[in-house]
């Protein structure tokens, strides 16, 4: 549990942005989503049963990290931990993309 714990706390901005991207639709991050939930479909590490979710219920889930991928997909600023997609913005660019559409 702490090294679940410490995992989230490690990634909450990515986190935080994939949630708020699933929540506030654009249609860029929604093409990017369905691109990596392409590729996530094929991958080995896909856990549909959400056994190793980092948080119950939030299946389908990465088996290697325990994201969600309906958040990570959505997060600019995550790569696969597998190195199958990459990042695309940093967390500093996320954040001035957010203020530019306030």
């Amino acid at each position: 549990m702490k090294a679940v714990l410490k995992a989230i706390w490690e990634n909450r901005k990515g986190i935080l942005e994939g949630i708020k991207n699933s929540v506030i639709r654009d249609e860029f991050v929604e093409d990017i989503a369905r691109m990596r939930h392409d590729i996530c479909d094929g991958c080995e590490y896909l856990d549909k049963k959400g056994k190793e979710c980092a948080v119950k219920g939030t299946q389908p889930c990465c088996a290697e990290c325990g994201c969600s991928l309906a958040f990570k997909t959505r997060s600019l600023s995550s790569s696969c931990p597998k190195d199958k997609w990459d990042a695309i913005a940093t967390e500093e660019e996320e954040d001035k993309l957010d203020n530019l559409k306030d």
